[in-house]
């Protein structure tokens, strides 16, 4: 598939719309719920933010380069040091590389599907699409997507949003990639979408913060619609109408509250921290999670692109030359930050593709491997320092013990504070079991 550049759309399209569930007062849908906020002065993990490297990224280009093959296997870049003996990274990331007693390493990630869609669905909710199929798209039979499924089982009401997906939505035209809204929980459960670029200067989210409307205006409004809805009587009367009442009373609490809204002023960060996070849209979205996991929110999911921005069956060495330098500083800023800020005790960054690439470049790329590929994690109790798993000589298989997206997201479930194998309700109220997945315990200290 050919290499695009990497660009963004603003606003949501009426498809996109409807997929993630903007059906609430004044556009906006969102997961209403999150997990209970800690008290003040706890220290216990209970956020996640994961960066998404959509289109799967190479390992042989990131965290799991192997240097003694030959060109062919090994590719065109070299190698840099890191401060933890044995351990080295693609020489395109020198500042994650000088970090790297910073966090944990997993080089034995692996599963058995190549297709995006699928892969994508399993790595964003730890559990494989239900009637998966090639291309299968979106779906109301999806799993929930993380921040979902927390809000699902620890509901709260003070107007922020257990999840927020940024800053794009993954659809290729028609297709909808799965895995990112409630799935078979309903759309009260969907993430907060946003899909601007924070490093527009027009970047706002009017949603939150709609021009020429004041907090009592929109609580006026609040009692207008009840007033509308008391009239709809059929319409409340049905299962789906429930839900889009409860849409519009979670768009109100927070549209009133401020709390999110603040956390979109991304202008307001001083300018020498947007520039050390880089000022393109990698960087200051990383820099926009977190500022939205000070204001509460429990997982972040960043996109570093649109769908196929890391799948690179051609074109593969200039393409990463352009997008590892950008994805470094973004990364090794977030670091380094919420370490500052004492917040990288409290949340664990992920830093993950749906799978990797093959192990021989095919031409010019590389193509999709879902049999080993690697990921990055930090903070949150995970032991810095660490490599979980290693790789055959080539980064084809794992030579030690794999692990798959259902540990994985067993893994941010333990984070959050929440069973992986808690039983949730589907839109028929069936049990469903969350996750089938085993924590990765050798990230955690005293594990």
């Amino acid at each position: 598939m050919p290499t695009t550049p990497h660009t963004h759309r603003i606003g949501l399209t009426r498809r996109e719309a409807i997929q993630v569930g903007y059906s609430g007062l004044l556009g906006v849908g969102m997961a209403g719920a999150a997990a209970t906020a800690q008290s003040t002065g706890s220290r216990r993990p209970n956020s996640v933010i994961m960066v998404f490297l959509t289109g799967a990224a190479s390992q042989l280009e990131t965290f799991d380069p192997k240097p003694d093959n030959p060109a062919e296997i090994r590719g065109e870049f070299g190698t840099v040091a890191t401060p933890v003996a044995g351990v080295r990274l693609c020489d395109q990331l020198p500042l994650l590389a000088a970090r790297a007693n910073k966090y944990a390493l997993v080089r034995t990630f692996a599963h058995t599907d190549n297709n995006h869609t699928a892969a994508t669905h399993h790595l964003t909710t730890g559990a494989k699409q239900p009637g998966v199929r090639f291309d299968k798209p979106l779906s109301r039979d999806d799993y929930p997507v993380y921040g979902s499924g927390l809000s699902y089982l620890r509901p709260r009401t003070d107007g922020v949003p257990a999840a927020v997906a940024l800053p794009t939505f993954l659809a290729d035209g028609p297709l909808v990639w799965p895995g990112q809204h409630g799935g078979f929980l309903g759309p009260k459960y969907d993430p907060f979408q946003v899909t601007q670029d924070p490093n527009q200067a027009s970047f706002r989210i009017d949603n939150l913060r709609p021009a020429g409307i004041d907090v009592d205006q929109l609580r006026d409004r609040a009692a207008l619609l009840d007033a509308v809805n008391a009239q709809r009587r059929t319409l409340a009367a049905s299962a789906e109408g429930r839900r889009l009442t409860d849409q519009q009373q979670h768009a109100i609490t927070v549209l009133t509250s401020g709390r999110v809204a603040s956390a979109f002023e991304i202008d307001r960060e001083p300018a020498a921290v947007r520039d050390r996070y880089g000022r393109h849209s990698f960087g200051q979205s990383l820099l926009l999670a977190r500022r939205l996991v000070e204001a509460g929110v429990s997982v972040v999911q960043a996109n570093m692109g649109r769908v196929q921005n890391w799948d690179h069956h051609g074109n593969i060495f200039p393409t990463m030359r352009r997008l590892l330098p950008p994805l470094d500083a973004g990364v090794a800023a977030l670091l380094d930050d919420l370490g500052d800020r004492g917040l990288l005790e409290t949340t664990m960054v992920v830093v993950v593709g749906e799978f990797g690439r093959t192990p021989k470049v095919m031409g010019n790329g590389r193509d999709h491997w879902a049999p080993c590929f690697s990921g990055l994690f930090a903070g949150a109790g995970v032991r810095p320092g660490t490599v979980v798993g290693r790789s055959d000589k080539t980064a084809a298989y794992p030579a030690t013990t794999p692990y798959s997206p259902d540990d994985l997201g067993a893994t941010v479930y333990h984070v959050l504070g929440v069973d992986p194998a808690s039983e949730v309700r589907d839109r028929l109220d069936r049990p469903v079991q969350l996750n089938r997945g085993e924590v990765i315990r050798p990230l955690f200290t005293g594990a």
